[in-house]
């Protein structure tokens, strides 16, 4: 083992990137489950269809039989006329307006809680245990992370490459705005700020000497081979081991 930088290979990383991935998934959506339904947001769901069907009976339509424009515009101008004055009455309920803003308003909650959950788990809690920043992926590919000199890495870096760059920005971020954009409450720009998180990473991976995403540039860590990268415990540990070294160089040359 040497203390001079051993990057991982890129096809170990993304095994274990895919790895970490499934297990992120299925953490969070058993905790997005879980949080619909401790905030019941089946039931607003159902308090805010049967509010529905009341305006459809009342009006004798069927919202669901326009469900797009194109949909709409198939109607005779009479039957058009009437759909839109259902809609136009079924829109002024409060009842109705208070269901589907809440039921909006839990899914961002649920979704952001469920991820945070999910990658706190595998990209914090578990790596805290195995040491050596390894996630349950890492570990079967025997990779791990350290510091960029060579130490190892510490609680305060897992947490700010876990929950601040991982969660927060590449996460969270593009995840949030993908939401707005299916929800019909977001437009170009969320699609920009998408692609610049998605893009963005990707190029700080190629031209980065150590090949590393927004996580690891955030922390300060790299992400390295542990079956031949020696890791340290103090910065003072690695000096002492570089001068012993250089120690041994110079006693060599000597003879």
């Amino acid at each position: 083992m040497i203390y001079d930088l051993q990057k991982a290979d890129v096809w170990k990383r993304a095994s274990a990137a895919l790895l970490d991935f499934i297990l992120t998934a299925i953490v969070a959506v058993g905790a997005i489950l879980l949080m619909s339904y401790v905030t019941g947001i089946t039931d607003h769901y159902e308090s805010y269809e049967a509010i529905m069907d009341s305006y459809e009976e009342k009006h004798g339509v069927d919202f669901d039989s326009v469900s797009s424009v194109e949909e709409l515009n198939k109607l005779s101008q009479a039957e058009q006329d009437k759909i839109n004055e259902a809609f136009a009455d079924f829109a002024k309920d409060e009842k109705a307006n208070f269901h589907y803003n809440l039921i909006i308003q839990l899914i961002m909650v649920n979704c952001s809680i469920g991820v945070l959950i999910g990658i706190a788990v595998i990209e914090f809690v578990i790596p805290m245990f195995l040491k050596n920043g390894q996630t349950v992926g890492k570990k079967v590919f025997g990779l791990g992370v350290m510091r960029l000199d060579g130490v190892r890495i510490n609680g305060q870096l897992l947490f700010i490459r876990s929950i601040l760059g991982k969660y927060t920005i590449e996460t969270m971020v593009p995840l949030m705005m993908a939401l707005w954009i299916f929800l019909g409450k977001a437009g170009l720009l969320s699609v920009v700020i998408i692609a610049l998180v998605l893009v963005g990473n990707v190029v700080m991976m190629l031209i980065t000497r150590t090949n590393s995403a927004i996580h690891d540039m955030l922390a300060n860590t790299v992400t390295v081979d542990m079956a031949s990268q020696m890791i340290f415990d103090t910065p003072e540990a690695l000096l002492e081991y570089k001068q012993r070294v250089h120690a041994e160089a110079a006693q060599k040359a000597n003879y």
